[in-house]
């Protein structure tokens, strides 16, 4: 492993620092199991920010309202939307942003705004975002958490590791991204302007973070930022 990883989560809810938790599910995508994970931050007025929900069971739904209002549901990718109508009819007070293109993919969605290269004034003073431009099967925008030193990515990279199931193991590492913390190297042919994610990853890579959390693998606790920069070297 590039990075240390924590135990695998207890159902509900698993605090990571102050202010950020997480939570997952399973996931099954092209026959592996690869799993999901929600990020929740706790914003300064007391609401809460949640990155990339996965289904709301009673038991999440609770944990979830039980450290404040949901404020904010973010889909960060075009791939990372499925539960996000559920969790907007759950939180009817919470506002609902999207990544570039989901409002055409999904027109069904309720969308309050668009997720771009700066962070919205509601979570500004605590998060920062960029827009990874140039891949557009993704139009993935990453976020920085300040004070945690946490960046919160879905899938411009993955940390799959021995906890994995044995099939999804295999695939990773036919990919070239197992017991690693990056991209699968499917990933340099979607790439479609490398200038522009080239600007956008050196964006990213000024943030001074250690810990990384993606939504399939493990979370990196710390170490994140050297290994996701090595694992970007081809672009970088």
């Amino acid at each position: 492993m590039p990075c240390a990883a924590p135990e695998p989560a207890a159902k509900g809810l698993r605090r990571l620092d102050d202010d950020l938790w997480v939570a997952e599910s399973p996931l099954r995508f092209l026959g592996l199991e690869i799993g999901a994970r929600m990020s929740v931050v706790r914003l300064s007025d007391g609401r809460l920010f949640l990155h990339s929900p996965v289904p709301p069971t009673p038991e999440l739904f609770d944990a979830v309202r039980a450290l404040g209002p949901v404020g904010y549901l973010v889909a960060p990718n075009r791939w990372h939307h499925l539960s996000i109508g559920a969790w907007a009819r759950a939180c009817p007070d919470a506002s609902v942003f999207l990544a570039p293109g989901l409002e055409t993919k999904r027109p069904d969605l309720r969308c309050d705004g668009l997720l771009g290269g700066a962070p919205e004034p509601g979570w500004a003073d605590a998060i920062d975002q960029a827009l990874l431009s140039g891949l557009p099967l993704l139009n993935e925008v990453v976020f920085l958490h300040r004070s945690s030193a946490t960046l919160i990515a879905c899938d411009i990279a993955f940390h799959v590791g021995p906890r994995a199931k044995p099939l999804t193991r295999w695939a990773f590492w036919l990919g070239g991204a197992y017991d690693r913390l990056g991209p699968t190297h499917l990933e340099r042919f979607f790439v479609r302007d490398r200038a522009l994610f080239r600007t956008a990853l050196r964006r990213v890579f000024d943030w001074p973070f250690d810990r990384v959390i993606v939504a399939h693998g493990e979370v990196c606790e710390a170490g994140g930022r050297d290994a996701l920069r090595d694992s970007y070297r081809w672009v970088l």
